[in-house]
């Protein structure tokens, strides 16, 4: 190709041209008919510039596993090791990534530059980077690409893909589009000019929950707890927010980011999830609330394991 047709390439195209993105399955594997739309993935990275390379355990076999434990994670930490590729991208969700964990390399993970990328049930290997490495991940389903036409978000990740990420929250230069998003104050917000900063671990609530009383449940001393499901009414909630206040996390975090709450949202349930959480986490606690992190296929990124000021 002549210098003349690569100037003439998209930006995003050329910063990424040459750069290697792994698509993984830890959770539950996709279903047959899913391949349409890793088809639409690839292609949609294609032209992003990116040259996909697709884990051999993507898609259910028999039951949802698209391969047993091992085999997963050996296909996770081959990527990691592979200095061509800047980026993993987990495609899936359900229940199940959690068996992988005691698989992992974590010295290998701690060693690379790389991020993972993933939402949902991979809230459990998400926070489990960060509590074996201190290393962040990236809370995010890169199929959210190709669900609609977002050509914003499609910008947005082709720019923050390989990047170095910086704390997000704060409007600094540099930031992507894709973790920038709005948020309200529900309850006590901090003094003007003095902002709630701390890293962010959490995510989907009930797949947190899997990690505790186990070796990956990461630290929440000082943190911002994030929060946000799919599923589950108001009994649901109840219970997770009661385990999450007996195990005195509530005490220990800095403020709570509330993401979005599908189910409970839809069926407009009473109480509300903003009104069950400040009373399980006390009217002291900060607590903020965005509609751009969660479930939603316009859903934004969020760095889990990285520095996040809110004001």
């Amino acid at each position: 190709m002549g210098l003349e047709n690569q100037m003439n390439e998209p930006k995003d195209k050329m910063y990424n041209k040459g750069k290697k993105v792994a698509l993984v399955s830890c959770s539950n594997g996709l279903p047959a008919q899913g391949e349409s739309q890793i088809r639409l993935l690839i292609r949609c990275l294609e032209e992003m510039g990116v040259e996909p390379v697709q884990s051999p355990y993507l898609y259910a076999i028999d039951s949802v596993e698209a391969g047993t434990a091992r085999q997963r994670a050996e296909i996770l930490m081959e990527y990691y090791r592979d200095p061509e590729i800047i980026a993993i991208c987990d495609v899936s969700g359900g229940d199940i990534a959690n068996e992988i964990l005691p698989y992992l390399d974590y010295c290998v993970i701690a060693a690379s530059d790389k991020m993972f990328w993933g939402y949902s049930d991979l809230t459990t290997i998400l926070n489990a980077i960060y509590g074996k490495t201190g290393k962040a991940s990236v809370l995010y389903q890169v199929r959210n690409l190709v669900r609609e036409e977002y050509g914003q978000d499609r910008q947005a990740f082709a720019n923050a893909i390989g990047k170095k990420m910086v704390p997000c929250g704060d409007p600094q230069k540099g930031v992507s589009a894709l973790f920038a998003f709005e948020y309200e104050w529900i309850q006590n917000a901090p003094k003007r000019g003095e902002p709630l900063q701390g890293i962010v671990v959490g995510g989907n609530i009930r797949c947190l929950l899997k990690l505790a009383g186990t070796p990956y449940w990461p630290d929440m001393t000082d943190k911002i707890l994030l929060l946000e499901a799919r599923s589950g009414g108001v009994a649901q909630m109840t219970t997770y927010l009661s385990q999450l206040q007996q195990m005195g996390v509530f005490e220990q975090v800095r403020g709570v980011l509330l993401g979005t709450f599908t189910q409970m949202e839809r069926e407009q349930a009473q109480p509300g999830i903003v009104e069950l959480v400040c009373r399980f986490a006390g009217e002291k606690l900060p607590v903020a609330r965005t509609a751009w992190i969660g479930h939603g296929a316009d859903s934004r990124a969020i760095a889990i394991g990285m520095d996040m000021i809110l004001k």
